[in-house]
């Protein structure tokens, strides 16, 4: 076991919200649903994040998006995040969530770098100009009871990273919270994250922080805890398909131990149980369409699995996609027992 600094020593808590533990799940846009949620859940995470949510769909009543409001009881705490540039659509949005969901937090996205919420004047959008950050969270802090927090990134492009006055305007108007992403919006999700920045950003604000960006291993979240001094470490790709990437993370953390990865049996039975919380969530039809996404993921690495995606992606019914992935564990078990046999034979 090696000796790693206590990243426990403190509390990791917004608003009134105490955490079991540091590592966050981040929003991800058509994947934090509740069927994803609960599973990663159920692997430690401290804190999940719902996908973003657009404030004029919420004030619409429409009715996709009042589905995506769901909240199981059993994922909380969890920040439920909405998005928007008109501040009054954005605070009328937020009372809604405020009053008629189980949400602990309700979270602004300042962050999603694609055109469409571009063009809205939201998300990274508010990037370019602090005064409009505060504007917005004082206004939205001001109408709800729940705390709020700020998902950001660190800047526009490498000339407009404004990310301290960012992150300082959100805690003058109120935020009880924020979450960094290491990149610029220009940057997408290409080259590296800047962890210099966001341990600045730390060094600067008062209220919790939570460090992401570049975290696909357990050891990476500890380099991020330790190189920015953030009270919270925030994952998102490494845990698509990979529920595990939480526990081992909160398990090393806490332990310094880092565990093994699942085997193929492990994986193909939570996916299993993710694709089962899907179909009650949304129906069939849409979860097995919605499945082969994260089948693909769940599938990452494992031999000739190329071949087995494209089968997935044909299949039309929970019959044609259990069958699939029973047959893929089955078909692996039998090939590693005749590796075992032929290795034996080899050594006699």
């Amino acid at each position: 076991m090696i000796n790693i600094p206590s990243v426990q020593e403190k509390p990791f808590q917004i608003g009134k919200h105490v955490m079991d533990n540091r590592v966050v799940l981040a929003p991800m846009a058509g994947i934090c649903n509740s069927a994803f949620r609960l599973t990663v859940k159920e692997f430690g995470a401290g804190l999940v994040y719902a996908e973003m949510i657009s404030d004029k769909a919420i004030n619409f009543r429409n009715e996709k998006t009042m589905g995506m409001l769901y909240i199981d009881e059993r994922e909380n705490p969890l920040s439920l995040q909405i998005f928007g540039g008109d501040k009054d659509n954005l605070v009328q949005a937020a009372k809604y969530v405020d009053k008629h969901t189980p949400a602990d937090i309700i979270d602004i996205n300042m962050g999603c770098p694609v055109n469409k919420i571009i063009k809205c004047e939201a998300g990274a959008k508010l990037l370019l100009d602090p005064n409009k950050i505060y504007e917005m969270v004082a206004a939205v802090v001001d109408a709800v009871d729940k705390p709020v927090s700020v998902k950001m990134r660190i800047g526009w492009d490498d000339a407009r990273v404004f990310a301290v006055e960012n992150a300082q305007a959100a805690e003058r108007a109120g935020a009880s919270a924020i979450a960094m992403h290491g990149r610029t919006r220009v940057q997408m999700y290409e080259g590296k994250a800047n962890w210099d920045i966001l341990k600045e950003v730390k060094e600067n604000i008062s209220i919790p922080f939570m460090a992401n960006g570049d975290v696909e291993t357990p050891q990476d979240a500890q380099r991020i805890l330790e190189h920015t001094g953030a009270d919270g470490v925030m994952i998102g790709r490494a845990a698509l398909g990979n529920p595990w990437m939480i526990y081992r993370t909160v398990q090393y953390l806490e332990t310094g131990i880092l565990h093994e990865e699942p085997g193929l049996r492990e994986k193909m039975d939570v996916c299993l149980l993710h694709f089962e919380r899907l179909m009650e969530l949304k129906g069939e039809h849409v979860a097995v369409r919605e499945m082969r996404k994260h089948t693909a993921w769940y599938l990452k690495g494992v031999r000739g699995n190329g071949i087995i995606r494209n089968a997935i992606n044909q299949a039309e019914t929970k019959q044609e996609l259990v069958m699939l992935l029973n047959g893929i564990v089955s078909e692996h078990e039998e090939l590693e027992h005749m590796e075992r046999e032929a290795s034996k034979i080899e050594i006699s």
